[in-house]
């Protein structure tokens, strides 16, 4: 969505501390607040034709030191290439009884604490996370060739940082939070509807405060990895894992 005013950036440094290894390296600013996506119909496939030739290999040269700037580099790319929707990304949650469950949720912002979403916390990835607070994420920008895994820990935001955000939203968005029991079983759109009138009257000044049972989650990653399409599914793939003393270990990927 729209975010009112310029995104707001963090140098590394402002960030938390720890997670850089190659401190002699230029520090990348990283986004927290994310521009809009482009929409579908301004895709220019020129310059997504340009960008997917030149990075038709991957190699360990190539690769920053640190997956945060990694990810940032390749993001930037994204939205200059105009892929559709680069913040989409699948998050998969697993039950207590390891039942994994998969959905596509948009990416609200990354900084040194990991990568930012929001939702319902009581709907099926929320009690799934209360359970099992581990979690990953998928981005796939088919235009470009490219695949991002990332795994982590998840906690919830600080209400502070939820409201914020939550004000941000357009003012139906907000009445919609109130008025859906996300994952529930309903008997009509009828009834969805319905619950939309009554919170509308309710907050008929259009003063929507948070709910008490949404907010944001934040997967603190322990584990990237960047994939590269090449042809003949001979693919280039390259994993950071986290290492006790906080740098990150980079390792090639058999295709």
């Amino acid at each position: 969505m729209p975010v009112s005013g310029p995104p707001r950036v963090w140098g590394a440094g402002s960030l938390g501390k720890g997670l850089i290894a190659h401190a002699s390296r230029p520090r990348r600013v990283y986004r927290w607040d994310l521009p809009p996506a482009e929409p579908a119909a301004r895709l220019r496939s020129g310059r997504v034709d340009e960008v997917a030739r030149v990075m038709t290999e991957l190699r360990r040269s190539d690769l920053a030191p640190d997956p945060f700037a990694q990810f940032d580099a390749w993001y930037r790319d994204a939205l200059a290439a105009h892929v559709v929707a680069p913040d989409a990304m699948t998050l998969a949650t697993a039950s207590k009884e390891c039942l994994p469950s998969a959905r596509m949720v948009l990416l609200k912002g990354y900084d040194r604490r990991g990568f930012v979403f929001y939702t319902n916390y009581e709907s099926q990835k929320g009690r799934e996370l209360a359970e099992n607070p581990h979690a990953a994420l998928v981005f796939y920008w088919a235009e470009l060739h490219r695949q991002i895994r990332i795994a982590g820990r998840v906690t919830m935001l600080p209400r502070e940082e939820s409201e914020r955000y939550f004000a941000s939203r357009p003012l139906g968005s907000r009445l919609g939070a109130w008025a859906s029991h996300q994952s529930e079983v309903i008997a009509s759109r009828q009834v969805l509807e319905e619950r939309v009138r009554a919170v509308r009257a309710r907050f008929a000044d259009g003063n929507v405060p948070l709910p008490p049972y949404w907010g944001g989650y934040v997967v603190a990653p322990v584990e990237f990895e960047f994939w590269q399409g090449r042809p003949d599914r001979l693919h280039d793939r390259f994993r950071y894992t986290l290492q006790p003393d906080h740098t990150w270990l980079i390792q090639r990927l058999s295709p």
